[in-house]
């Protein structure tokens, strides 16, 4: 794959291509967003995963973005790349472990802040749950670690061969602490943007992050649609003493909007569950109501992701959990609770299930 050049569409080539396919993208289903590419069937974040994903009839693939030494955007889950790569078996890397404290978490291994993205190009993608998904792990060793403007490549070539809109959904990473060593996110974020035609509100890209502050810095400088993303429990590493809760009553929600279009929310904060799901919470409501676009995250097959009563399959075999239960009940909860997108590692299953 090579790298997208400057300016590789027009603007009226882009209008002519995306616009009408985002349009109705975003009519009246919802959007299934591949969440790291097909990532329970591919080693995540890799060519390999966003082009099954698009194959399986995703309307957006979703890059997390962290930046290398030399200041690119790539595509990793997580800037510690030890469980995804091959570095560990790399000598000429061995020295470059190291630990590292992260958004309040000591972390201990291999870091795309530590290499250039030439050397990282040597490196080849592994599967992140192989016991949960050996399937998957099959295909370690057959491809490298991406750029963000490859995945938009990637989209954008997908979208002229299938005559679908394919949007792309990039994730800025512990940007307060690629910030404290100075590999500030936000402003190679909006390059990025600028880069590949995607500066603007109908452009099909949603930019979404944890923290707080990076929106507000992108919002005043981009009209590209935002998206706060929140979890059951904590708070925006940004903001100490914040919790996600506190943003996510009605009244908080309308702060959140202005400086972000959407929500992306645990997806127990709509559906909770116990032993199965529980009814919707009001939140897809007050989203809304707040002017708020809302999706949820992430849907996967597996049961060990799934309450027990969705669950299948023999629980005395060994690979119980790496086997897939009933996981449409979920998908079905969402959407009837008014989602504007589901996040899925299973794209296929999330466009069956909005059929």
């Amino acid at each position: 794959m090579t790298l997208l050049t400057r300016r590789a569409m027009t603007t009226a080539a882009l209008a002519g291509t995306f616009l009408p396919g985002l349009a109705r993208a975003q009519g009246k289903k919802p959007l299934v967003i591949a969440h790291r590419g097909a990532s329970g069937l591919r080693p995540e974040h890799t060519a390999l995963a966003y082009e099954l994903a698009i194959e399986q009839g995703c309307d957006f693939i979703e890059p997390d973005l962290v930046p290398t030494k030399d200041g690119h955007l790539v595509a990793r889950h997580e800037n510690e790349i030890g469980g995804t790569t091959d570095v560990a078996a790399r000598p000429e890397f061995a020295a470059r472990k190291a630990a590292k404290t992260i958004d309040g978490q000591k972390i201990e291994g291999w870091f795309t802040e530590d290499f250039t993205l030439a050397e990282l190009k040597t490196l080849r993608a592994r599967e992140r749950l192989p016991q949960l998904r050996p399937a998957s792990a099959a295909f370690d060793g057959q491809a490298q670690i991406l750029t963000f403007d490859e995945v938009v490549a990637i989209a954008r070539a997908a979208s002229k061969r299938t005559g679908r809109v394919i949007g792309v959904y990039p994730e800025m990473k512990h940007p307060s602490y690629f910030a404290s060593i100075g590999l500030p996110v936000e402003e190679r974020m909006l390059a990025a943007l600028k880069r590949n035609d995607l500066n603007a509100a109908d452009a099909p890209v949603f930019v979404q992050c944890f923290e707080v502050t990076p929106l507000k810095t992108l919002r005043a400088k981009t009209r590209a649609k935002l998206v706060l993303l929140a979890d059951a429990e904590g708070g925006p590493p940004d903001l100490p003493g914040v919790k996600y809760a506190d943003l996510l009553t009605a009244q908080g929600l309308k702060g959140v909007a202005a400086y972000a279009d959407g929500l992306g929310p645990h997806q127990s904060l709509v559906i909770p569950r116990a032993e199965g799901l529980l009814p919707a919470t009001t939140l897809v409501k007050d989203a809304h109501a707040a002017g708020l676009q809302v999706h949820p995250w992430t849907v996967r097959a597996e049961n060990y992701f799934l309450p027990p009563a969705l669950r299948r399959g023999d629980a005395a075999r060994p690979d119980y959990m790496a086997l897939h239960g009933d996981v449409e009940p979920l998908l079905k909860a969402l959407y009837a609770a008014g989602v504007d997108g589901v996040f899925s590692d299973f794209p296929a299953l999330a466009v069956a299930a909005r059929a």
